[in-house]
């Protein structure tokens, strides 16, 4: 069996001998936290990516804070972690996939389908009384390579040629204050992409921390977008990673995903010229 979108604790126990597994836990204001958690224990057998490094490429102060990375250099870290053409990857985190959804779309941005998230992370593991291990897993090689994209990605120069666009749609993942403009913890400037609509990534969550039913996500979101089409839609955030969370939640919800701008919202306000709009929901 092939998991593309979400595998259960139940169901990585099973399956764990002949998938790849990697340990994405991060913290945004504390960047070595999730390597912290990794040594203190993780799922056996599973590896160590980093969000700043290994998930992303070089900053350049205007590209945003998670730029995407090199497409050969993530596809050979993929390979020292053991992946094979076809074999199953997973990924986790203890954020409710907050962190774990950036490899499921960057994996599948490799051409890589057998890719999922493991729903409600490491609590759900250990809920499950499964085991957990500090051993360092010894080196390996794979034969991963980078092959056709399974998903889209547009530029900021996209997003621009979209705004006032009634048949296109920006959703952004990051926290309903964030997105008013009334707080900003992590970027020089508050507010919002003109036009977007504000879906927090929480919100596809149930309070255990797992992902809520595809068949509710999807009148969520078919309430969210009023009729216009979700393959057009363009997902946000800060940095380009928990906008991966909303891209998740329409897989599971059956949905057309529509594309990620990896650059977001700490791209964005990095250029004056490009507009911002502070308040709620248009």
């Amino acid at each position: 069996m092939t998991w593309t979108t979400l595998i259960s604790a139940e169901e990585l126990g099973v399956a764990i001998d002949r998938c790849v597994v990697i340990d994405c836990r991060h913290d945004l204001l504390n960047p070595q936290a999730g390597s912290t958690a990794w040594a203190a224990g993780h799922i056996p057998g599973a590896r160590f990516l980093h969000q700043d490094n290994d998930l992303a490429g070089a900053r350049t102060g205007r590209n945003g804070r998670h730029p995407l990375p090199n497409r050969e250099a993530l596809a050979a870290r993929l390979r020292a972690c053991g992946l094979h053409r076809g074999q199953q990857l997973v990924a986790y985190d203890a954020q409710g996939g907050m962190y774990a959804a950036r490899l499921w779309w960057l994996t599948r941005w490799l051409g890589h389908e057998a890719v999922a998230v493991l729903d409600g992370g490491i609590d759900a593991w250990q809920r499950e009384r499964l085991p957990l291990s500090t051993d360092v897993p010894g080196p390996t090689q794979g034969d991963f390579a980078a092959s056709r994209d399974l998903t889209r990605s547009v530029s900021a120069a996209e997003v621009l040629a979209t705004l006032g666009s009634p048949a296109n749609v920006v959703i952004d993942a990051r926290a309903p204050e964030r997105y008013r403009g009334e707080v900003e913890p992590m970027d020089p400037v508050a507010g919002h992409i003109p036009g977007a609509l504000n879906r927090p990534f929480s919100l596809n969550l149930r309070p255990d921390g797992r992902f809520k039913p595809g068949p509710v996500l999807r009148g969520e979101f078919e309430t969210l977008l009023h009729g216009r089409d979700p393959a057009l839609v363009i997902h946000q955030c800060g940095s380009g990673v928990t906008a991966c969370h909303n891209l998740l939640a329409m897989a599971l919800a059956g949905q057309s995903e529509g594309a990620l701008y990896p650059g977001s919202w700490s791209e964005w306000c990095a250029d004056p010229a490009r507009p911002v709009t502070r308040g709620p929901n248009p």
